[in-house]
């Protein structure tokens, strides 16, 4: 009897520990994306609501902003510097800021 109650017990001490783990990941991620999304205010404004004439980010689906970067890099857009910037960035992070400006509200 003591066996499976030390089993159960080490079973609870686990998921108690995986739970604050996992959270903290996801406040890691949003706090990456956050920043790396910030890369983009100059010119797309804070969080995505452009007010001087470039693309609204705010509330685009995060696919057709992956697809948008992905034609910047290959050069298939035309551009004046998204090209260059849409370069410096990893498939990770281009989803990471992707994630990000999908969640905003337009």
């Amino acid at each position: 009897m003591k066996r499976i109650i030390s089993g159960a017990c080490a079973l609870l001490v686990l998921f108690a520990l995986a739970a604050p783990a996992s959270d903290a990941v996801a406040t890691d991620r949003q706090t990456k994306a956050r920043s790396l999304a910030a890369t983009c205010a100059n010119c797309h404004g804070t969080n995505g609501h452009a007010e001087r004439g470039a693309a609204v980010l705010a509330g685009m689906p995060k696919n057709d902003l992956i697809t948008q970067l992905r034609l910047f890099r290959e050069g298939t857009k035309p551009s004046t510097i998204m090209g260059q910037i849409a370069k410096g960035y990893t498939p990770e992070q281009v989803e990471l800021i992707a994630e990000h400006f999908a969640a905003q509200k337009r």
